[in-house]
């Protein structure tokens, strides 16, 4: 947690690459580190690493459970802050509707956008400062507080406070007219579209954690173990072990990876295959969980359970997708590392 920009994921993975025999890679879009490392390294010294960088880490969770949802709070963030910024910019950019004192209501209405709402990015960029980083953060941070500062400057010691005083819209400013220049849109604004972008990201990632958890939930939750004595019972599909003989009956889900020992049936394996039309199994046809009996009463033994089933390792394979980089990803976390120290 921690990183908001590609620069801050390139200095945490190149803090990890340092140690002896680790190969690691984050991910900026889902906040994750992918990493291989020596038998002799523990875990929580990868941590240690990170949280030395000036960021926090933790080693990953089940995801079984709901986790709240970050989005709202930034949603309400940013509504907020775009409801204070937009007068602030249609007031500087539109001298017809600057009134007598208008800078000091834009000095009203700024201030809570600059202070407050890119506080995240404030506190980012003072983190990274301590441990002698610069990043997009530290851009963003000084660009709008040097906006913020020149403004009140201006405003208090500069004539800029005039109560006539009228800010044309000028694409390019005369060097002599500075001094009557406030700069409290370019910081509303640039602060504005930041936020913006955080909860636009954060909204797909959301979206995209809840399509995996979806596809998890698609197996069956129970399966009917034949006993040796014939009779069945219903157990938890995580109580399944290779080698155990269940039930399958004609609209219900298999409950995991297994083969056919009795019956014959219909199996709808859409879900896996994409393929509409349901497949013929018979007694030593393979069956992979998840996918509907459409046909008869089937008894199939498991032969593979938990992580290993096929439905398990599309989901291993999709969240290892996420946290790969596609090229031009890296290609930002190598620009930002110069690019950072070059504007500053």
């Amino acid at each position: 947690g921690g990183m908001t920009c590609a620069s801050c994921a390139g200095r945490v993975e190149r803090k990890l690459n340092k140690l002896d025999g680790v190969v690691a890679t984050v991910n900026l879009a889902t906040e994750k580190a992918h990493v291989n490392y020596p038998d002799g390294l523990e875990a929580a010294s990868l941590v240690a690493e990170v949280e030395a960088a000036g960021y926090t880490a933790a080693l990953p969770e089940p995801t079984s459970s709901e986790t709240p949802d970050p989005t709202r709070a930034l949603r309400n963030h940013f509504l907020v802050v775009t409801a204070l910024a937009v007068p602030v910019i249609v007031l500087s950019m539109v001298p017809a509707l600057q009134f007598s004192g208008w800078e000091w209501l834009a000095l009203v209405l700024a201030a809570p956008v600059v202070l407050w709402g890119a506080w995240p990015l404030h506190r980012a960029a003072a983190t990274n400062l301590r441990h002698g980083a610069a990043t997009m953060d530290t851009l963003i941070s000084v660009g709008t507080l040097a906006a913020w500062g020149w403004s009140m400057v201006a405003l208090f010691l500069l004539g800029a406070g005039d109560p006539d005083m009228r800010m044309p819209f000028d694409l390019v400013v005369d060097p002599g007219a500075a001094a009557d220049h406030i700069y409290l849109e370019t910081a509303a604004v640039v602060t504005t579209f930041l936020l913006a972008g955080r909860y636009f990201e954060t909204r797909a990632k959301r979206r995209a954690g809840r399509a995996l958890r979806a596809l998890l939930e698609l197996g069956a939750k129970e399966a009917s173990v034949l006993g040796a004595d014939g009779a069945e019972r219903r157990v938890p599909v995580g109580e399944l072990v290779v080698g155990d003989r269940f039930v399958v009956r004609p609209g219900e889900r298999i409950a995991t990876d297994g083969v056919v020992e009795e019956g014959s049936s219909a199996v709808d394996a859409s879900l896996l295959t994409g393929e509409s039309v349901p497949v013929e199994v018979a007694p030593g046809d393979a069956v992979a969980g998840a996918t509907i009996n459409a046909g008869g009463r089937l008894v199939v033994r498991a032969t593979r359970v938990g992580a290993d089933t096929a439905l398990s390792q599309i989901a291993r394979l999709v969240t290892e997708a996420q946290n790969g980089k596609a090229p031009v990803q890296r290609l930002a976390d190598r620009v930002s590392a110069v690019f950072v120290p070059v504007v500053i």
